[in-house]
């Protein structure tokens, strides 16, 4: 009999997720809450994984992606397409609380797994729905991945030089701010909601709706005057020599975080550069050019290293520009435990990404690495009563497979 397992601490135990998202966004927004405690069940069908299963690189057959978006997960492999294995499906339902999927409008709906059949099984279910557009619009069945999400909402657009193309961001903007992140906060409101009304509800995560904040201020602007706002031209997106990145003598880079004029003053005076005080408003795009042209040859005098540690002693608000490889030897980031390494059966240690959220009560903590596929399947079944007989038929049937 397979071990029961359920995450022993942080602050969302006793709430049970049922995960049916694969890649990005949803199944690193479901981490992060069985990260904080969540029972997370993630079901994929015998005949079709998560994708992220295949994806290369791999430790010991095992992918790199899927191991760093799935850690403190239960894993249920069951075809939910199937008539025994859609009622499997409602009966694990009633015991939930939420439900996270990622498919196009109307998919679940079409398999008769929508809210609106979730909730005449469970009338206290939340039902969280991923999409890329939304479930109203005129975009609402288009296809798309992040780059197109972040296109739609400005974003993309105010990305990058002056004058130039616009530049992809390093990271899946839209995909894990607008998906992941926004349905983890769709989740835990839709819980502190059911605590006053009694009753679960739908939740419609448009990942292009949920991008739009984090543009808020180059809409604030444009609201307020009627004007583009091109790009590079903002001042806290390339605008301001002195909130600006810098290229060393070493060929690494910097970030000049200079932003408010008590520091700028006091930049100027640690590196004996009066002159600049009061060149902080770039008169034109032409001044801009021609001040950063010259903060950047001053900066080029010397190595990353040495602006660093001038930035120490001074409080100066320059940081090194790190490359990936570089973090895990960052006091800052060893001293709050945001790097962790796990044990998995097949990949062996795994390194991931620690909890950035530390609560002083209940301490949120990874609660075992990425389930092998179907690693707590017939735990999960026998906890909703099944038989081995059924059991051992269904998977004869490949509706289920354990682990």
């Amino acid at each position: 009999m397979q071990e029961t397992r359920k995450p022993s601490s942080g602050p969302l135990q006793g709430i049970r997720i049922v995960d049916l998202t694969r890649l990005l966004p949803g199944p690193l927004g479901a981490m992060m809450m069985a990260d904080m405690g969540a029972e997370v069940i993630k079901i994929e069908a015998p005949k079709f994984k998560d994708y992220s299963r295949d994806f290369p690189p791999f430790v010991n057959k095992e992918s790199a992606s899927y191991l760093a978006f799935n850690r403190s997960k239960r894993s249920l492999a069951l075809d939910y397409k199937t008539e025994e294995g859609k009622a499997v499906f409602w009966e694990l339902i009633k015991t939930a609380d939420i439900v996270i999927e990622q498919f196009r409008p109307g998919v679940m709906d079409k398999m008769g797994l929508g809210y609106e059949d979730a909730k005449k099984v469970n009338p206290k279910i939340i039902y969280v729905s991923i999409t890329g557009y939304g479930q109203t619009g005129p975009y609402r069945d288009k296809a798309g991945h992040d780059l197109n999400y972040i296109s739609y909402a400005g974003v993309l657009g105010i990305t990058g030089q002056r004058g130039q193309t616009p530049v992809i961001p390093g990271i899946q903007t839209a995909d894990i701010a607008g998906g992941s992140y926004m349905s983890v906060i769709a989740c835990l409101s839709a819980l502190l909601a059911r605590q006053t009304t009694g009753e679960g509800q739908f939740v419609d995560v448009s990942m292009m709706d949920s991008v739009m904040p984090l543009a808020v201020t180059a809409y604030s602007l444009f609201f307020a005057t009627n004007q583009p706002q091109p790009r590079g031209e903002l001042f806290l997106s390339g605008g301001l020599a002195n909130y600006n990145v810098y290229p060393c003598q070493d060929g690494k880079y910097i970030s000049l975080g200079t932003l408010e004029p008590k520091f700028w003053m006091k930049f100027c005076q640690v590196v004996k550069k009066p002159a600049w005080m009061n060149r902080m408003i770039p008169k034109s795009p032409e001044d801009l050019d021609a001040f950063y042209a010259e903060i950047s040859e001053f900066f080029q005098t010397q190595p990353q290293q040495y602006w660093v540690d001038l930035s120490d002693q001074h409080d100066l608000l320059i940081s090194p520009i790190y490359d990936i490889h570089e973090i895990e030897n960052d006091p800052q980031v060893q001293a709050r435990d945001m790097i962790v390494t796990q044990e998995h059966p097949i990949a062996g240690k795994v390194k991931t990404i620690g909890v950035p959220l530390k609560f002083s009560g209940t301490k949120a903590t990874p609660a075992w690495a990425a389930p092998v596929f179907g690693a707590d399947t017939q735990a999960i079944l026998n906890e909703l009563g099944y038989t081995e007989e059924q059991m051992a038929d269904w998977e004869a049937k490949k509706i289920i497979k354990r682990g």
